[in-house]
């Protein structure tokens, strides 16, 4: 396997990467040993909105990865940060599956069913799940109608469980917009501000840093267009027929996470 000269720092993606249904692909442990062992800088970048930085970093930590919190990067507490800077004070209503307000820190929220007339001045999206039945979907369309704004943490189509592939966010996503005559502002993967956050947390430049990701278009091609080396891996949601289809081409293509090391030289 040819090597690469990308020595700064590696961006990562979860599931689909590392694990599915939180159960550690083969070799992907001891890939991420190895690449501690070599002292290679490292975020795990993930758009999953079900879980907290803290219980993720937990459940890793359990399944062997040497990962702690301070590791970890999700759409939730990207989409905090973004909130705090842009919309400091707002009332914000959360449609989301699964409990993430603790990676939300500093931010005012409500649920989405929840506000009185015109006191919700945006409406977080989340990841999608049972949470997003019609009644959430209409109150959230209700409060664009009066006047809020639509942040999205991702626009994911679905993701893999060990069942096959669910729907997510972005199944729904653009009904909401086109109903409401409103554009989301996105702020986890594939935004600019995703990376450029991830970047600054490690102190890293994008010529010397590489990302890995199943999602040709989220992780991989997003990545390089913000000057970032793409890895796709073959795991997870990789679909030859999406590779085929893709806007672009990856820097390079793995058959999966335990070849990272080999890639890199570690």
């Amino acid at each position: 396997m040819e090597r690469i000269g990308v020595s700064g720092a590696a961006l990562i993606d979860i599931d689909g990467v590392l694990t599915v249904d939180w159960q550690p692909l083969p070799g992907a442990v001891a890939a991420m040993e190895r690449l501690r062992a070599a002292g290679l800088p490292l975020a795990l970048v993930t758009n999953t909105t079900s879980r907290t930085r803290a219980r993720i970093a937990a459940k890793l930590a359990g399944a062997g990865f040497p990962i702690g919190e301070d590791d970890i990067l999700t759409a939730p507490s990207v989409t905090a940060a973004y909130l705090r800077e842009h919309y400091p004070g707002a009332r914000c209503a959360l449609l989301n599956s699964g409990d993430v307000r603790e990676d939300l820190a500093g931010v005012t929220l409500v649920d989405v069913g929840e506000g009185a007339r015109g006191d919700v001045d945006v409406v977080v999206v989340g990841g999608a799940g049972d949470a997003f039945g019609y009644a959430a979907l209409n109150a959230a369309f209700r409060h664009l109608q009066r006047g809020a704004r639509l942040i999205a943490m991702h626009r994911n189509l679905y993701w893999r469980t060990s069942e096959g592939f669910d729907l997510d966010t972005g199944a729904f996503l653009p009904g909401l917009e086109r109903a409401a005559r409103v554009e989301a502002e996105v702020t986890g993967k594939p935004a600019e501000a995703f990376y450029a956050t991830a970047l600054a947390h490690l102190g890293a430049v994008a010529s010397e840093t590489l990302m890995v990701g199943d999602d040709i278009e989220t992780d991989v091609l997003a990545a390089q267009r913000f000057g970032i080396t793409g890895v796709l891996v073959r795991t997870g949601k990789y679909l030859p027929e999406t590779h085929r289809s893709a806007t672009g081409t990856p820097d390079h293509v793995l058959d999966s996470f335990a070849d990272l090391p080999a890639l890199l030289g570690k």
